[in-house]
């Protein structure tokens, strides 16, 4: 079925991101604050709620489904909706931060995982710990390698760059990912909640920067690789890895967009860096069943999707939800 999602923009969405949790076992600093409130069970979609919706996506032509969170592997029972997504016509990915991997990389691959991506924002045990404030580096490390032994089609490390917190460490990362054989994307912050640790404006690292850096050592070529998301791609001439660069600030990708978000609590975001949503879970509890109904929301969603968000590193941030609430 060709894509019925189509918005004001003439953007054709083929992409979904949905949050199974808003619950995490670490605490990044650029992803939530400390103490975090999480939202109460009954207001949380249920795994056949959260299946119903990407069910209905893939019906009007979505082809990627990423699975988030939080950290999407902390949820109970999660790997049953796993692998009923893994049988939809869909390609399934997720995105952890590695620390359930040593026990669940093999049944994710059985279920049908195709890809993953694993956030490593530092190599050094203690930093680590500082950044994801309690993380144990190791932990992540041994989750990887469970990642790499499970037959995946592919893996992408994914790091979130701040200025004088993580940034010396860029050239040891794509080192890392070089030995271990993985693509690397380097991010820009998302400047999405208050926080307290750093100031989003000092912190921020510009991917021109960063490649510039890179280049140094490794000559970047652009590749014309992409896998429907943000990740604009490099190769080095002696590696077979790719180095992407996520930079929604220095080079904003919104005039390609394909892709919408499906929050745990049901509401469907139709841009990273604005309000515009639906309450799916309405639809869903007052409707049961009725997939027409939940068909049409989704397509007449379309009309509010925005033509691009306006992140301003130097403004109070406009976007209070939290990244984990957001759903990566």
């Amino acid at each position: 079925m060709s894509s019925r999602l189509v918005d004001r923009f003439g953007r054709h969405v083929t992409y979904l991101r949905l949050s199974v949790t808003d619950r995490c076992d670490l605490r990044c600093v650029y992803c939530m604050t400390e103490k975090m409130r999480f939202l109460p069970h009954d207001q949380v979609l249920s795994l056949e709620e959260l299946y119903d919706v990407a069910h209905a996506f893939t019906r009007l032509g979505i082809n990627k489904i990423r699975l988030t969170g939080g950290e999407p592997l902390v949820r109970r029972d999660v790997m049953t909706l796993v692998e009923r997504l893994g049988q939809l016509p869909a390609e399934l990915v997720l995105t952890t931060n590695g620390s359930q991997l040593r026990k669940r990389a093999q049944d994710l691959a059985r279920f049908g995982v195709q890809r993953l991506n694993i956030s490593l924002d530092s190599l050094q045990s203690e930093r680590f710990a500082h950044l994801t404030r309690h993380g144990r580096l190791e932990q992540v490390l041994d989750g990887i390698e469970a990642a790499r032994s499970a037959g995946f089609k592919r893996i992408k490390l994914n790091t979130v760059v701040l200025k004088g917190r993580n940034d010396d460490e860029v050239l040891d990362l794509v080192e890392f990912a070089r030995r271990s054989g993985l693509d690397i994307s380097f991010i820009e912050e998302m400047p999405l909640g208050v926080i307290s640790e750093h100031g989003r404006a000092e912190c921020f690292c510009s991917s021109d920067e960063l490649r510039e850096r890179i280049s140094s050592r490794y000559p970047l070529t652009p590749s014309t690789d992409r896998t429907g998301g943000p990740s604009r791609y490099f190769r080095m001439a002696d590696s077979a890895i790719r180095v992407g660069f996520i930079s929604p600030h220095s080079h904003n990708f919104c005039s390609e967009c394909n892709r919408v978000r499906v929050t745990v609590e049901g509401r469907l975001l139709l841009c990273l860096g604005n309000e515009h949503s639906v309450d799916l879970r309405r639809i869903l509890r007052e409707y049961p069943g009725n997939t027409e109904r939940l068909h049409q929301t989704l397509v007449d969603a379309m009309a509010i999707k925005p033509e691009r968000h306006e992140f301003n590193l130097d403004e109070a941030p406009q976007i209070l939800r939290f990244m984990n609430m957001t759903g990566g």
